[in-house]
């Protein structure tokens, strides 16, 4: 599974309008909705599915990153939005510090194996402190383009 493959373009943000955890999420399932890889009709039971998760316990792993992720049952093709806050986002870290770099993923119900596979890539690239450093500066879709490119290189074995 390759990073780039999971992050149509339609869906990086690199300046997120929210300041907020709440809006950041619901911005980002914005821009998968517009994408194409979720309904309208289902934006706000997977907002809601996604800070339901996040009240569990934060996917905001430190470093700067977060990962909020959900599996729906109307989702029908896996897909994550990445976004980008120059001022950064509390998302209670594990480090309690701002977030600047959010990967939202989407999946289906009925693919928890993918799921788990999607999280070990994404996870996989934002353990490294060069691509971490180079996503927060990155000022453009086409700049996170050619990063999840590299990162996709450098991690296909």
């Amino acid at each position: 599974m390759k990073l780039s493959e999971l992050v149509p373009a339609s869906a990086i943000i690199t300046s997120l309008g929210g300041h907020d955890r709440d809006s950041v999420v619901t911005e980002l399932i914005d821009a998968l909705i517009a994408a194409g890889y979720a309904q309208a009709k289902h934006r706000d039971e997977l907002v809601g599915k996604v800070l339901a998760r996040e009240k569990l316990g934060s996917t905001g792993f430190g470093k700067g990153v977060a990962v909020p992720h959900v599996r729906h049952a109307s989702v029908k093709s896996m897909a994550a939005a990445i976004g980008l806050s120059a001022g950064g986002v509390d998302f209670a870290s594990m480090d309690r510090q701002p977030v600047y770099s959010i990967f939202l993923l989407l999946s289906p119900d009925d693919r928890p194996e993918d799921h788990m596979l999607a999280m070990e890539v994404i996870f996989k690239s934002l353990s490294q402190d060069t691509f971490r450093r180079f996503l927060r500066q990155a000022g453009s879709v086409e700049d996170v383009r050619t990063l999840l490119d590299e990162a996709d290189s450098q991690n296909h074995v």
